[in-house]
């Protein structure tokens, strides 16, 4: 089957897009397709053209709906990684020993030898 680039001049008929999925039809004798130069076009028959518009309409008609779930689908996982991540960051934040450099820990706290008795015991 011939290909056609999009800007041509061509023969009247009905010329099929296979990466849009569109069939554009050229009035008269001649005329121009529609399209940059890179688009690329097969002439189908008129007879081909009674069978390809109702299966293009059919696709249409299915996957208008899927697209919809999927794209509210991805939606909604996007909206859940982002609330998990926020609240990843939320409890590390959390969990994270604060550093304190030139601190020790080796002696307790100071407030802690205050509060006990002589013989190292709590008073209540």
């Amino acid at each position: 089957m011939a290909t056609v680039n999009g800007g041509s001049t061509v023969k009247g008929g009905f010329y099929f897009n296979l990466r849009k999925l569109q069939i554009v039809p050229v009035n008269g004798k001649t005329g121009v397709l529609v399209g940059a130069a890179d688009q690329r076009y097969f002439r189908v028959p008129a007879l081909g053209v009674l069978v390809l518009a109702p299966v293009l309409g059919g696709l249409f008609v299915v996957f208008l709906p899927v697209i919809g779930f999927v794209l509210v689908a991805q939606h909604m996982a996007r909206l859940a990684a982002m609330a998990v991540k926020r609240a990843g960051g939320a409890l590390a934040g959390n969990v994270a020993p604060a550093w304190r450099p030139g601190e020790a820990y080796l002696a307790g706290k100071p407030d802690e030898k205050a509060d006990k008795k002589p013989d190292g015991t709590r008073p209540e």
